[in-house]
């Protein structure tokens, strides 16, 4: 039941933040960080047991629950949790919390409505990362987008419309196909069984042959492509990014596009294993287009959160070619780089929804020279951007070495030209360090008196709550860096279990232990 009780936490605790609003205005704010303080405990102590039941399937699974539903149709209300659900948990209660404090200030207006739609977006987040119903997870797929959607069209800027429109239609649209492909594999499930099946385990008995494998696995990859996202579905990111308020950019980078990634590693490639191997090559050619030219749309940019959204397209393009490796390296470099995605994109959009908050521009050609007025902020976008560049050390490095180590040995080219993307990603991230941070003092409305107070600019440097939120994605991305393998061993038996039962698209299984002791 713990499963449950943690969605429904979340569920009821956004609405009594939407009710308390009509008796003080900072109840909705507290109530949320109340709700996500226990969640975050809740997760912690599953952390803590990581102890794997030996009966469960493959014998990873901490927590498998199944309760019925429409049993007519062979709908169950079905959820676990392994070690890769149970560290996709932990990032999103860690980034939730992140983003109540992005939105503590920043959100004035119907601030118990916001924390409703931010607190139903984790619980929808949550029912994704762990339902094992492919019914119940597409249900959890829209509970999640409805109200990200509400975020960005109330609470964004000044072209919010748009983009909340364009992130409805690319969304629904994957879904639609999404939904399609699960029907489908529910409907042969029938065929060959005598029954309606839309359990994961179940589903894995299915047999497709030729062109219907790959038809519904296309299905699958449309879906999760959108969400991660691949070139070239990425368009719709950079507006929502650019439009949304800090907390639903938070929310997008850190915790959204992970569900992408996930969904490829735990449904996409599993349940058509002879397909993704074909479409393996494809995949990993998109993943390199995506990580060199979303790096070279990045260089175009002067509105900095469009920048850092293009850039976050180019660093999942790492994740999609660790999955579609298909061993155990390439897996396992595919979840570190979404852990340490998570955080390192999450920082530097609080840090540009910091900057805005302050100068009111995003763009980059009317800041310059902050560090000497804003030394704590300049020193904080520093790091996440030596941490985004794959510094050795920090979480990203691990993430993108393994990556690439597994893409190596299933692709020797595209392993290669995908390296590249990590020489543009250091020469836009201290780009933007020496454009913004350095040189002389100048801000909107200065006119050269290096004061920047005009139309309500001010250099005011990062509170001592939000350098508490910094520190802990700091202290995040070095315990990645030093201490890889606290996360690689939670999630091994997952990934050892689809390499055996799945086979290795090239080479043989590998425990990651025998590379990162």
């Amino acid at each position: 039941m713990i499963v449950v009780w943690l969605i429904l936490i979340l569920m009821v605790g956004g609405a009594l933040a939407w009710v308390t609003e009509a008796m003080d205005s900072r109840l909705p704010r507290l109530t949320a960080l109340i709700v996500m303080l226990f969640s975050l405990i809740v997760v912690v102590m599953l952390c803590m047991n990581n102890f794997p039941d030996p009966l469960s399937p493959g014998g990873q699974w901490l927590v498998l629950e199944k309760w019925s539903w429409i049993a007519r149709f062979g709908i169950y209300l079905q959820v676990g949790i392994d070690g890769l659900s149970l560290l996709m948990l932990l990032l999103t209660v860690f980034l939730g919390l992140m983003a109540i404090g992005a939105a503590w200030h920043e959100i004035t207006e119907r601030p118990g409505f916001f924390y409703f739609n931010l607190l139903w977006t984790l619980a929808g987040v949550v029912g994704v990362f762990t339902a094992l119903d492919l019914f119940l997870f597409f249900f959890f797929w829209e509970v999640m987008l409805i109200p990200m959607y509400l975020i960005i069209a109330i609470w964004g800027h000044e072209n919010r419309a748009y983009a909340a429109m364009k992130f409805f239609v690319f969304t629904q649209v994957s879904g639609l196909i999404l939904l399609l492909a699960i029907l489908c594999l529910a409907y042969f499930h029938f065929v060959q069984f005598g029954r309606f099946s839309f359990d994961y385990f179940e589903l894995h008995n299915v047999v497709l042959e030729g062109r219907f494998q790959m038809l519904v696995m296309l299905g699958f990859f449309i879906g999760f492509a959108t969400k991660l996202p691949a070139f070239p579905l990425h368009s719709w990111l950079p507006d929502a990014h650019s439009q949304a308020p800090t907390a639903g950019s938070v929310l997008l980078a850190g915790v959204l596009l992970k569900t992408g990634a996930y969904g490829l590693i735990r449904f996409a490639v599993p349940l058509f294993p002879e397909a993704a191997a074909d479409f393996a090559p494809v995949a990993m050619t998109i993943a390199v287009i995506g990580i060199l030219y979303c790096a070279k749309l990045a260089f175009a940019q002067t509105d900095i959160k469009r920048l850092i959204a293009y850039t976050s397209v180019s660093h999942m393009g790492f994740v999609l070619l660790g999955v579609y490796a298909w061993n155990i390296y390439g897996l396992q470099g595919a979840l570190m780089t979404m852990l340490a995605h998570g955080l390192t994109s999450s920082a530097l959009f609080m840090l540009a929804g910091g900057l805005q908050h302050r100068f009111h521009t995003r763009d980059m050609g009317q800041m310059s020279g902050l560090w000497a007025k804003l030394p704590k902020m300049s020193a904080m976008a520093l790091f996440f951007s030596i941490a985004a560049l794959g510094m050795p050390g920090l979480g990203n490095f691990i993430g993108e070495f393994l990556s690439l180590l597994g893409a190596f040995q299933a692709n020797h080219v595209a392993a290669i030209f995908a390296a590249l993307g990590l020489i543009f990603a250091s020469v836009y991230s201290l780009w933007v360090i020496q454009r913004v941070f350095h040189g002389e003092f100048r801000v909107p409305g200065d006119h050269g008196a290096g004061h920047g107070e005009a139309h309500g600019a001010t250099a005011q440097d990062l509170s001592s709550s939000e350098m508490l939120c910094y520190g802990a994605m700091v202290l995040g991305l070095v315990w990645m860096g030093m201490y890889p393998q606290t996360f690689l061993a939670m999630s091994e038996p997952t990934m050892a279990f689809l390499l055996e039962s799945l086979g290795s698209f090239v080479g043989s299984v590998v425990s990651t232990a025998e590379v990162l002791p």
